[in-house]
């Protein structure tokens, strides 16, 4: 199975390298039999926004917003859809949060390609799934539990 991750840096901000980008994309997808496609574009407050409240209704940017793809045609290689990440956000939460940057950005991956693949966090068993299989991911790349502060569980 290959990965291919079409990277769009519509902001120029102190983020992690394509190659990051492309191995914790490959990460989440590693459960993907076939050859599979998405975009991961990086951008600012204003765009995250704009499309936050177009596509969610809701007011202000957020981390990342999953836009997966829904079609009846089978198209090779698989096309999964659109990761749109802000930057700043992810910076600040980084840091308020006190995590490692990095780890944060890969945690943001991971969870938006969890949402192209179909997983969902509206209901608290969707939520517990999905937040599960985002730890066993992080923990195969040597991340610590992003749900855990300090070494108890967030609220």
């Amino acid at each position: 199975m290959t990965v291919t991750v079409d990277f769009q840096p519509a902001f120029d901000g102190d983020t992690p390298d394509e190659a990051a980008f492309q191995r914790w994309a490959e990460a989440a997808l590693a459960t993907v039999e076939e050859d599979c496609e998405l975009s991961i574009r990086l951008v600012d407050e204003d765009e995250s926004a704009e499309l936050n409240s177009q596509y969610r209704g809701k007011t202000g940017p957020t981390n990342v917003l999953s836009f997966p793809f829904d079609s009846d045609i089978a198209l090779e290689p698989t096309l999964l859809g659109d990761l749109v990440i802000c930057v700043p956000i992810v910076e600040k939460e980084a840091q308020q949060q006190d995590k490692i940057a990095e780890h944060h950005w890969a945690h943001m991956v991971i969870h938006g390609c969890l949402h192209l693949l179909g997983y969902d966090h509206i209901e608290d068993d969707e939520a517990e799934e999905m937040e599960t299989l985002e730890i066993q991911i992080l923990h195969k790349m040597n991340i610590t539990n992003p749900y855990e502060l300090q070494g108890e569980q967030q609220a």
